[in-house]
């Protein structure tokens, strides 16, 4: 006879009807053999009847979680070399003429550093999220509810931080694009100086007077650049409309080709300065104008060092320096009685007020 005939049989039977305690309450069922047989019979079935499903869903998301992991290792070590061999292209051309147009070791490094973290941080997000929702889906868990509720949050989050989000943004395509990086002089619009620090969300400036600007990267609407490619140094020199201009422009030449001959003159000058001519013309004075391409950042102390040079060349070879307003020529002293008018006719002129009106003439003698 086989156990579920005997438990069958077993549960069928009348059971002896409990003895009525002394305080008339029904006492507590005790479980018996015959129920944890049955109890464990029905587990025993149950997990005989579904073991290969959950070891299917195990095995499943074991597989979707190994994957996972060895795919974001696998893209973020690819990030990193992709990142370090940016680093040694940019120092492989150190030195050279390109080297100028590049950016210096600190930049790279904050900028590779942003970029990598930038892609690793997407990288991860998508592939681990994209595995927790396929294991969700596993376990046959509806995920429209848990789509939907993401989306309205997401709705939410990016009103109530939208000005987070466009500075964000806006800081992850700055640095792709390279537009400026740390050593940089810029002009922000809201702010210009040297920049420091480069963020995602803020870029930190250095001022002309030392003060530190934070400005949030969704605030720059445009980006003047003055570090990147080559500067222009321009300087004017206004003589006197009678000089010799043959004279002037000899002088000129003398103290460009000394000053492109000096250290270290010679390595921030990029190209040679040229005396572009007269800039204007006035009534006693004429500009001429000269103009040399620099390295970047560097037009101000070029300028400066010129007009020194300049100052000099001309002191020795007497060709005065003068301003470029047009002097206003001296007018003879006005006459203090032309403003007075003529005593009358009818006038005495023997009276103090016409004598002290008249001009000054030779005395007459008092009338007796």
């Amino acid at each position: 006879m086989s156990l579920s005939a005997v438990l069958t049989a077993a549960g069928s039977s009348p059971s002896p009807s409990p003895s009525p305690t002394p305080s008339g309450s029904a006492a507590p069922v005790v479980p018996t053999l015959q129920d944890a047989q049955e109890s464990a019979t029905n587990a025993a079935s149950w997990v005989e009847q579904n073991w290969s499903t959950w070891l299917a869903i195990g095995l499943r998301v074991l597989l979707i979680l190994v994957i996972a992991g060895v795919l974001r290792t696998v893209v973020r070590r690819s990030i990193t070399k992709l990142i370090d061999r940016m680093n040694r292209t940019a120092q492989a051309v150190d030195g050279t003429t390109l080297g100028g147009l590049l950016v210096n070791a600190e930049r790279r490094r904050q900028r590779s550093q942003a970029i990598g973290s930038v892609l690793k941080s997407v990288a991860s997000f998508l592939i681990l999220g994209t595995a927790a929702l396929m294991v969700l889906a596993t376990f046959e868990i509806n995920l429209a509810p848990l789509l939907a509720s993401a989306g309205v949050a997401g709705v939410a989050i990016g009103f109530g931080a939208r000005n987070l989000v466009t500075d964000f943004l806006s800081g992850v395509f700055m640095i792709l694009e390279d537009q400026y990086g740390v050593g940089d002089q810029i002009d922000a619009g809201v702010a210009s100086g040297e920049v420091i620090e480069v963020g995602l969300r803020v870029t930190k400036l250095r001022g002309a007077e030392g003060e530190i600007w934070y400005v949030r990267n969704g605030e720059v609407k445009r980006i003047g650049n003055l570090s990147q490619g080559w500067a222009t140094a321009g300087v004017d020199v206004t003589v006197k409309a009678s000089e010799d201009l043959d004279k002037v422009r000899r002088t000129l030449n003398e103290v460009a080709e000394q000053m492109s001959k000096s250290e270290p003159w010679n390595e921030l000058l990029w190209g040679p300065i040229e005396v572009l001519g007269l800039d204007s013309v006035l009534l006693d004075s004429m500009v001429v104008h000269i103009s040399a391409k620099t390295m970047p950042g560097k037009s101000v102390a070029v300028e400066r060092e010129l007009r020194w040079r300049v100052k000099h060349a001309f002191s020795a070879a007497d060709i005065p320096i003068v301003g470029g307003a047009t002097a206003v020529p001296e007018e003879d002293p006005a006459d203090p009685t032309a403003s007075v008018a003529a005593p009358s006719v009818y006038s005495n002129a023997d009276s103090p007020q016409v004598q002290a009106t008249a001009p000054i003439g030779p005395q007459r003698p008092p009338t007796r």
